[in-house]
């Protein structure tokens, strides 16, 4: 008997199971969009100042 065939086949390394909603190059999230640092940076200060204070 060959034991090696035996089985479920293995699946393939490194492909994800499904595409994610907002991956880079799609409608949602363009390749060429810059990213808003801004916002982020003003939530950072913002938590910062909280911990800080209480």
């Amino acid at each position: 008997m060959d034991y090696k065939a035996a089985g479920a086949p293995k699946p393939a390394k490194g492909a994800p199971r499904h595409s994610e909603h907002n991956a880079r190059g799609t409608e949602k999230n363009p390749l060429n969009r810059k990213d808003d640092k801004t916002a982020l940076l003003a939530r950072m200060k913002a938590a910062a100042e909280k911990a800080r204070k209480g």
